[in-house]
């Protein structure tokens, strides 16, 4: 019976993976469980570590450790992949709003924990371990304890203490001003996701078709190749020709030369629409597929790229109408169609629409290649890479004047940039990103799962004893700090800034760097909103929280 003890109480591998098991099976199957429509999902493994860790069962500290960072690694790398091509364009439109309401709500906590350590008499180094605890910001924590062991030399075991006693009420008081924005405001899900569709349209350059009738002299006996020229800030392809003369339909190719009373369908951008056919003439009511019912010589098919030599290449330079004579008209991206210019770069998962006769479009899937199995196959040495990356960035120190600890984006802020960037920027260093949505969902979920449990099982080990000894009183003093810079900074949000509610709900997590906040708001919709919101805020405000640790320690001690 000695193996059974081993594999409940020891210290082997063994044990350490099992009660992880226990730990992430229980936490999410009592997440499921809703009270009024409301359930903690993925959180409550935090709380079933927590139990298990003050009933005394535990793991090795090092390998506690390293479970709970990787983790957070696997975590925040996955988020920055699943957000990383949108990023940039929401921090242009909208980001700064979002960052100076992340900031705002930081200087809020800090102000509000400062006034009740003066207040009530509590010691800083406690206060800003409760602040800590209170935000879920771990890395704020471990900057202030350095900060105040290279003042005092000595260690503070009540900072410690207070963020574990403040953690958990933490996690519930964000997603509780998460509902209390909802129902203040009675915010409509639908509309909501509605504002989020329409956002995503304007933003992005998706294609629109369009049939135009030739009536502009100016254009009569240009080619198409002119035409486009005579819009080089546009974005456009003449996909297809229909001759007033002959009564034929072709695939327009560069050559084409455009008479009076001549058709054409185009593919443009939406903006774009309304300047090139009040030059080339007027929108006639000829629905696409009168295009390929007129001649049936020519299909339309969509082909995947699947090939790594053609990730990252200029779609120009394919050459695929000059070759294979075949039109590309658009290409999707993530749900999103593009205009196929040719400055447009390809990458892995892009489908390609293709317009051409069976043997020519034969030919274009070989070159592109068109294997879904292909894309099924995980590419993890991206993954692993930039991994590798993340960690080197996080741990780079970075000096302040007149602060003597150096700051550091730290295991969690390192990744998550390195991502985004990857995400976004990968295929210029021949890096294939895609991974499809089911694979990156599952390494988001098996890191959070394993950082909650990790730091439930931190927490658990003193937990019950310090709140009963007076710790309770913090409880309450973190939930003041959780709660309050929210709800305001919520209610500025929402109601002045007109931010949507589900990016906004990625705000209030990015803003406390909280991943169980994330997952609560990412089960709120199937929109990227509360990702993108998080990742847009999480770099500045990781910034803050560590400085302000520090700086609170370094002028208040």
């Amino acid at each position: 019976m000695n193996w059974i003890n081993e594999l409940i109480s020891g210290t082997s591998v063994g044990h350490s993976i099992l009660l992880l098991a226990v730990i992430v099976s229980a936490g999410i199957l009592f997440g499921k469980i809703k009270i009024k429509g409301i359930s903690l999902g993925a959180t409550f493994i935090l709380f079933v570590g927590i139990i298990c860790g003050h009933l005394g069962l535990k793991i090795e500290p090092k390998l506690l450790d390293f479970l709970r960072d990787f983790g957070l690694i696997l975590f925040v790398y996955a988020i920055g992949m699943q957000v990383g091509p949108s990023f940039f364009s929401s921090f242009k439109k909208g980001g700064m709003t979002l960052n100076l309401l992340a900031v705002g709500v930081v200087l809020l906590g800090a102000i509000t924990a400062l006034i009740i350590g003066f207040a009530t008499g509590i010691d800083i180094p406690t206060m800003v371990g409760i602040m800590s605890g209170a935000v879920t910001n771990t890395p704020g924590l471990g900057a202030a304890q350095q900060a105040f062991k290279e003042m005092t030399g000595d260690v503070n075991s009540t900072m410690a203490m207070g963020y574990a006693v403040a953690y958990p009420l933490g996690v519930i008081g964000i997603i509780l001003t998460m509902i209390v924005v909802k129902v203040l405001f009675k915010v409509d899900f639908k509309k909501e996701n509605e504002q989020i569709e329409t956002l995503a349209k304007d933003a992005q350059k998706s294609a629109t078709g369009i049939s135009m009738q030739v009536l502009n002299p100016s254009v009569f006996g240009k080619t198409i190749k002119e035409l486009v020229k005579l819009f080089p800030d546009r974005h456009f392809i003449v996909s297809r020709h229909w001759d007033n003369e002959t009564n034929q339909i072709s695939l327009a190719t560069s050559e084409t030369v455009l008479k009076e009373n001549d058709k054409i369908f185009v593919i443009a951008n939406p903006t774009d629409i309304d300047t090139i056919t009040a030059f080339i003439g007027k929108a006639i009511d000829l629905q696409r597929k009168q295009w390929v019912l007129a001649n049936s010589s020519f299909i339309s098919s969509r082909i995947l790229v699947t090939k790594e030599e053609v990730n990252g290449k200029r779609l120009g330079s394919l050459q695929l109408r000059k070759l294979y004579g075949c039109n590309i008209t658009r290409v999707n991206r993530s749900g999103v169609d593009l205009v196929a210019s040719e400055e447009l770069v390809l990458q892995i998962g892009d489908q390609v629409n293709v317009v051409g006769t069976d043997i020519n479009i034969a030919s274009v899937e070989k070159v592109l290649g068109n294997s879904v199995k292909r894309l099924n196959q995980p590419n993890l040495i991206t993954i692993f890479i930039g991994i590798a990356i993340g960690v080197i960035l996080g741990s780079i120190p970075v000096a302040i004047p007149g602060v003597p600890q150096p700051f550091k984006l730290g295991l969690a802020g390192g990744p998550l940039i390195i991502s985004i960037l990857i995400a976004k920027f990968g295929y210029k260093w021949k890096l294939i990103t895609y991974t499809t949505q089911s694979a990156n969902l599952m390494l988001s979920e098996i890191g959070i799962s394993l950082f909650l449990a990790c730091v439930g099982l931190n927490a658990g080990n003193g937990f019950w004893d310090t709140i009963v000894n007076g710790g309770y009183s913090w409880v309450g003093y973190g939930f003041i700090i959780t709660f309050l810079p929210l709800l305001i900074m919520g209610i500025v949000g929402y109601k002045f800034c007109k931010v949507n509610y589900f990016t906004l709900t990625g705000v209030i997590a990015g803003s406390y760097t909280d991943p169980p906040a994330l997952a609560y708001a990412n089960g709120l919709t199937s929109k990227d909103a509360p990702a993108v919101g998080y990742a847009t805020v999480y770099p500045l405000t990781m910034f803050f929280r560590v400085l302000i640790a520090e700086l609170m320690v370094l002028f208040f001690v």
